[in-house]
């Protein structure tokens, strides 16, 4: 329970980046533990998309600093998409029962996990909400079945970065 209770400590909001690259084997490991995220009636409604290469990572990175914001995207040397791709029938009826929208909260959870595997591995994140949905979606090249939700900064922390 200690080392958790240490992982999440130390797990943070990273908002500057070294240019250092980040092994795809630590990538995979992060969707990895997404992929092992609780989910309503196991519906897994997530979808991720992974730029780490320079043409699809430089559209993300433009669509993450928008309107002023998350300026520090264009220093991550890999930016994870998030989308939601719809829950199964039986989550979708428990969510109009109850009134609460399991897949968001299904979303949330396979976020987190991924943000602590990276945190484990000793790489930086931010999950970024403000962004130019239409122009990530458009980027990332998904259908217009998938709603995009969260953009997910990462890379190894710049020297600079408090902890």
């Amino acid at each position: 329970m200690e080392n958790m209770l240490s992982l999440m400590r130390s797990r943070q909001s990273v908002r500057s980046y070294s240019s250092r690259p980040v092994p795809r084997e630590l990538v995979i490991q992060c969707l990895e533990a997404s992929r092992l995220a609780p989910s309503a009636c196991n519906s897994q409604p997530w979808y991720f998309v992974i730029a780490d290469e320079q043409e699809l990572l430089e559209e993300l990175r433009s669509s993450a600093v928008h309107r002023g914001m998350n300026r520090f995207a264009k220093q991550a040397p890999v930016i994870a998409a998030l989308f939601s791709r719809g829950s199964s029938l039986p989550a979708k009826f428990g969510s109009m029962v109850k009134g609460t929208a399991y897949d968001l909260i299904d979303i949330g959870i396979a976020a987190e996990h991924f943000c602590l595997a990276a945190a484990d591995a000793g790489l930086g994140t931010c999950m970024i909400g403000w962004f130019d949905k239409k122009r990530a979606a458009e980027a990332a090249g998904v259908p217009r079945t998938l709603k995009p939700l969260l953009l997910i900064t990462l890379g190894y922390p710049a020297e600079d970065t408090v902890r």
